[in-house]
């Protein structure tokens, strides 16, 4: 057997600022930093070693999932230096374990990088505000974030929904009651059916999932409640698609109706490695709902919804490509990073090498006014 200690190699990843740590059979631990995986020196990994560092760290009700089911997650304390988010799951035969590092404090809205107009929309009574975006998009953090400014700002009763619970949220000005699925209620259906007895003002839905869940969000928006969600979609467009696609055929048009007044904003959000320091950085897309959004969804018209972000700047909106086309004007990402996550490379390589062309001349001209 290899000679890890699981406690130990999760006080690795907090030292170096790591974000997750995967535990394989047959290769040494790997972490992940700055978005770059690293094996760390040492022997490859047994399957008594993954079986012993699963036992430690997993809750038995866990345990038994995994026995049952092949997979399980669980959020877990390490000691008072951070929170992860595990995963166990079965791979080739062999255990396998992937823990990512939790933020231990909520950021602001400008360490984000959010506007200020997604601020002013968590004053709202009601509505579904959706953050969407790829597995490892921040779309946890951003959650937080508002949950934490309602909490400091406002008298309400907020109730989440997660599995797991990966942040903590004190009483502030608000109440907060957090329900972890498998330790506080049995499924997340079953949580989402009794959400509305709690006397809630805001609700949190860790992810939007199944239909069942969907129902739930756009009916407590309609009847009162501000609705936070997140969907693994990138793109508003795309977003509302997914949803209403969830819905039989019958179905869709009153749900696009539904949509097309419970809807108040969709932020889609992308991350990257820094390029101007250590750390990653997030890009955003943001819709906002206008009687021109409104209408595009009614009249099964999403493909217009890009077109009105691209001409509503004024109202506070933005594409995701004029995000990350800024951020790279402004030397906080890589010109490879950015194209990865583009929505239309094409036009967003042509802008970016204008860019290149213009401050080049500049920098030229400046150069020959020196002389």
């Amino acid at each position: 057997m290899a000679n890890y200690d699981i406690q130990r190699l999760l006080d690795k990843v907090i030292e170096v600022q790591g974000s997750d740590i995967h535990i394989r059979v047959s290769r040494p631990p790997t972490l992940r930093v700055n978005s770059r995986m690293g094996i760390m020196d040492g022997p490859p990994l047994t399957p008594p070693d993954t079986d012993e560092m699963m036992k430690a760290i997993t809750p038995q009700r866990n345990q038994l999932e995994f026995k049952e089911k092949g997979g399980t997650d669980f959020g877990m304390a390490h000691g008072d230096r951070g929170r992860f988010r595990v995963s166990v799951f079965r791979e080739r035969g062999h255990v396998g374990i992937v823990l990512r590092l939790l933020p231990t404090r909520i950021m602001s809205f400008e360490q984000i990088g959010l506007p200020d107009t997604v601020r002013q929309l968590l004053h709202r009574p009601r509505g579904l505000l959706l953050v969407t975006g790829p597995t490892g998009s921040g779309k946890t953090t951003t959650l937080a974030t508002m949950l934490d400014y309602i909490n400091m700002n406002m008298d309400k009763h907020i109730v989440t929904i997660e599995d797991p619970i990966e942040y903590y949220h004190p009483h502030k000005k608000s109440i907060v009651t957090q329900r972890e699925i498998g330790v506080d209620v049995g499924t997340f259906a079953e949580a989402t059916r009794r959400v509305l007895r709690m006397d809630p003002d805001v609700i949190l839905l860790g992810e939007m999932r199944d239909l069942e869940t969907i129902r739930t969000a756009v009916t407590a928006a309609e009847t009162g409640h501000l609705v936070l969600a997140t969907l693994h979609t990138t793109g508003s467009a795309r977003t509302v698609d997914r949803i209403i696609d969830q819905f039989p055929a019958d179905q869709q048009e009153q749900i696009r109706t539904q949509l097309s007044v419970s809807i108040i904003c969709v932020i889609s959000q992308v991350l990257m490695p820094r390029k101007d320091r250590v750390g990653q950085i997030a890009a955003f897309e943001i819709m906002i709902m206008t009687p021109a959004v409104e209408n595009h969804i009614r009249k099964n018209e999403t493909f217009k919804i890009t077109s009105t972000i691209q001409t509503s700047g004024n109202l506070g909106m933005f594409l995701l490509d004029e995000s990350l086309f800024k951020l790279f004007r402004e030397g906080k990402i890589g010109e490879t990073e950015a194209l990865e996550k583009s929505q239309n490379p094409k036009e967003l390589r042509e802008k970016m090498a204008a860019f290149k062309t213009a401050s080049g001349e500049a920098d030229g001209a400046a150069a020959a006014g020196r002389k």
